[in-house]
C-alpha cells in the first residue's frame, strides 16, 4: 500500500499539497493536523482514502502515535510532505520563551523526527519534502527565530538528500516568499506590536506556490525557490556578504 504523509493539512500549503496528492494514484493519504474538524472536510473533498490523525506535533507522544500506525501496516510512503509550522514578529524580547521553543519544536525538531520515522517505510522514488521558506537563505531581525529554524531546514534536506540519493530517494526543500491567503501572516503578526511587518508586496498564493513546488519536488528538485523573489534572494544571498544581507532584510519586513 502506498501512502503520502502530510502535516499541515488542515489549512494553507499542507491542504493544497494533500488536493494535488489526491491526483497520484495512491492508496491513502494521511492527514496530519491539530484542528480534526478541518481535516474531516478535506477529507470529504478527497477521492484518495484519508486517515486523519489530529496530533500536535510538538507533542512528542504525537510521534508515537504515528509510529504505531506506520508500524501497525505493510505500507511504502511515497512522499512526506512536512508543511507544520509556524513563525512569530517582533524582536527576541518582546515574544514569549515558551513560543518560541514551541516553534523549534514544530519546525525543525518534528520535521527530524518525522524523517527517521518514515524511512523504514521508503523505497526508490519516495519523496521527502521540507517546506521551508526564502527566509532560510538570510537572517531578519525580528524574524530571528523564524529564519534560523528554516536556515536550519534548509541545510538539514541538502544533506539529507545527498546522503539518501544512493537509495533513490529524493530530499526537496520547498521556499517560497510570502504566501499571502494562508493564516501564517495573521499568525505571526499576532507579536508584532510595532508592526515592523506592514506590507507583503508580491506574496503569492497557496494554489500557485503548492502546484509550481509540487511539480518540481516530482523531478526531484533538491531547493525548490517557487516564486520570483524567492529564486532572487537565493542568488543573491550567494553572493552578497552577511552584513549586506541583513541590512537590506529591513525590505523584507
Amino acid at each position: 500500500m502506498e501512502i503520502a504523509i502530510v502535516t499541515g493539512a488542515s489549512s494553507g500549503l499542507g491542504r493544497e499539497y494533500a488536493k494535488l496528492l489526491d491526483q497520484e494514484g495512491l492508496d491513502e493519504i494521511w492527514l496530519v493536523a491539530r484542528r480534526r474538524p478541518q481535516l474531516e472536510t478535506l477529507a470529504g473533498e478527497l477521492t484518495t482514502k484519508s486517515r486523519i490523525y489530529a496530533l500536535d506535533l510538538t507533542d512528542r507522544a504525537s510521534l508515537l502515535t504515528l509510529q504505531q500506525a506506520l508500524a501497525a501496516c505493510q505500507v511504502t510512503v511515497r512522499y512526506l510532505i512536512h508543511a507544520a509550522g509556524f513563525g512569530k514578529m517582533g524582536p527576541v524580547a518582546a515574544v514569549p520563551a515558551g513560543v518560541l521553543e514551541n516553534m523549534i519544536d514544530l519546525n525543525d525538531r518534528a520535521a527530524v523526527s518525522l524523517v527517521q520515522a518514515v524511512l523504514p517505510y521508503c523505497h526508490a522514488g519516495s519523496h521527502l519534502v521540507q517546506i521551508c521558506s526564502c527566509a532560510a537563505f538570510l537572517p531578519i531581525p525580528e524574524l530571528a527565530v523564524y529564519a534560523a529554524t528554516k536556515a536550519f531546514l534548509l541545510r538539514y534536506s541538502r544533506a539529507l538528500a545527498v546522503e539518501l540519493a544512493p537509495q533513490g530517494i529524493l530530499v526537496s526543500a520547498v521556499c517560497p516568499y510570502w504566501v499571502k491567503d494562508t493564516g501564517f501572516i495573521a499568525t505571526a503578526r499576532q507579536t508584532d506590536e510595532g508592526r515592523l511587518f506592514r506590507h507583503f508586496p508580491l506574496a503569492g498564493t497557496k494554489e500557485a506556490i503548492a502546484r509550481r513546488s509540487f511539480q518540481a519536488v516530482k523531478k526531484g528538485r533538491v531547493v525548490i525557490t517557487p516564486d520570483v523573489v524567492s529564486t532572487l534572494l537565493r542568488f543573491l544571498s550567494g553572493w552578497i556578504p552577511q552584513s549586506i544581507l541583513l541590512y537590506g532584510s529591513r525590505w523584507f519586513r
